[in-house]
Order: C-alpha cells, then structure tokens, then sequence
C-alpha cells in the first residue's frame, strides 16, 4: 500500500489535521519502504500519535486513575456493603446532605528560602540575608494573587518557620500553624538512584512513613461540609514538595528526585470534588529576579 493511500485512511481515522503530521515521515517512508523494519515502525509510531485521544485505552499507559486514591470517594463509603444513608438536616428549610464535596482546594506548596548549610544542627541552619530577601519576594508574589487564604502551615524545622513568619508579614490574619509531619527527609528510594546522596534503609523507613502521613493529612478533596472553595499555604521542603506532587499525581513516587525546586518557590495543587488533581504551577520562581534564584 502507498503512503498516499495511509494518508488517506489516516485522514478517516484522525481528521484532515493528521495528514499533516503523517507527510513529516512520508518522505522517509517512502523511501525506505519494504527495506527496513525501523522505518515501517516508525511511520507505525506516527500514526497511532495522530488518533483522537478518545480512540486510546488505558492499556496505552497501564494504569487507570484512582477515583478513591485519598478514600474519600463518596461512592467507595460502605456500611455492611450498603451506601451510607443521607443524613437529613433537623431543619426543614435546608438541603439535604448527600455527603458528596462541593468544593475545590487550592493547596500552594512552598519551599523554604536559601538557609544556612553548615550550620551545627537545624536551630544554626537559619535563612541567609539572601534567603530572607526570597522569602520577603514569595510573600509580596502570594499577596499580589489576591486569594483568600484560610490558613498557613508550615513544617517546625528553623528554615521553614523562618520563611513561614516572613511570608505572613504579607498575609496579615491568615492563622499560622506548625507541623513536624512536614519535616525534611528522605520519602522513598529514588529511581533512578544518584551517587551523591545515600541515605541509610531505615531512615527511608522512618522518614517515609511520616512524610506519607503528611501527604495524607494535608492532600485530599474536601469535607462534604466544606461550602466554598479553599486556598491553603504550606511552608515545607523540597523532597516533601517533590513527593506530594507524584502522589498526587499518581506518578510513580520513586521519580520525586528528577524534580528540580527553587528556593522559595510556589508548587499549586488543586483537589476537585470529584477526586481529579491537577497541577497548576510546579516550583513557580519567575517572580524573583534572575540573580536571586538558588535551590540550596
């Protein structure tokens, strides 16, 4: 068959559009057909990129998405492998509560400003002046977005908290509140592993399960009681960050080292009511200036 005939097909399966992605490889096909298998693949490769999207099964990436990943999922609620029943209001006049979210939060992680690294122990690894100048930019950027936050939690190592307490300057009455779960650590094994960096077995044994206790306090959908749509801040680290994001996003959590963090940058979260996440900035710096952008 010609490759002016696969144009054709091509263009009943993916629409006229496709006819343009299938002539980049047609010269190539074209003149290497029925010499070598790597060119038949690659024309195969071609085409099936150019399939609606509607027309690929989740066979193509070997995993569904879990509607139930944060448990909250009010179809999965069971009693005795019945639903849960609705519980009625006293009061007449209001809605009955079906027990389903209705609304969205917005979860901005932020990663602590440039610290001290050879500093005796976590009470000496303190902002340097340039890390406190990040902070000060991250407050301004979070105040200038004009959302109504609800609250501000940060992890209690020194870094932090330093970074948590400037930041406020700019947030005046949003409560302020401190969690050791956010602690640094190490979460999981990164795949693939890196030479410079060797934690021992149990400190990922240690680390991990707490991490893993933070990421299921702090991310999931909202309380069916939850009214309006919340913007929360949490002041943390970057493997913390990096974690929450491949959880989140149901990646594989063994890839949280292959992402790159900013000091003091914003990674934004949204958690549907329905269950869906979606990630709306990951380690958002460009409202520093270039000379003031570090990852230590």
């Amino acid at each position: 068959m010609s490759y002016r005939r696969t144009i054709k097909i091509v263009c009943g399966f993916a629409g006229g559009s496709a006819v343009l992605v299938v002539a980049a490889a047609a010269a190539e096909y074209q003149g290497c057909f029925g010499h070598t298998r790597a060119a038949r693949w690659s024309l195969f490769n071609v085409l099936q990129a150019a399939q609606p999207a509607g027309n690929r099964t989740v066979e193509s990436t070997g995993n569904a998405w879990d509607f139930n990943w944060d448990k909250r999922d009010p179809s999965a609620l069971l009693t005795n492998g019945k639903k849960k029943k609705e519980v009625v209001s006293e009061d007449p006049s209001s809605e009955q509560d079906n027990g389903k979210p209705k609304a969205t939060r917005n979860i901005l992680l932020i990663r602590h400003s440039q610290y001290n690294l050879s500093g005796n122990g976590d009470h000496e690894r303190i902002l340097t002046p340039l890390g406190r100048e990040q902070a000060e930019f991250t407050g301004q950027r979070l105040a200038a977005l004009g959302l109504k936050y609800d609250i501000m939690v940060h992890s209690t190592m020194a870094r932090a908290t330093e970074t948590a307490n400037i930041i406020s300057k700019y947030l005046p009455g949003v409560e302020l509140v401190s969690c050791d779960l956010l602690r640094e650590g190490a979460p999981i094994q990164p795949v693939p592993p890196v030479t410079h960096w060797k934690p021992d077995a149990v400190q990922y044994h240690e680390d991990g399960a707490r991490i893993e206790a933070a990421f299921r306090r702090y991310i999931h959908r909202a309380d069916p009681k939850q009214e309006e749509d919340s913007y929360e801040i949490i002041v943390c680290h970057a493997n913390v960050i990096r974690y929450f994001v491949c959880r989140a996003l149901q990646f594989p959590p063994e890839g949280w080292l292959r992402i790159g963090l900013n000091n003091g940058s914003i990674t934004w979260l949204t958690v549907r009511p329905s269950g869906r996440v979606a990630l709306r900035t990951l380690g958002d710096s460009g409202f520093m200036p270039p000379d003031k952008l570090t990852r230590t």
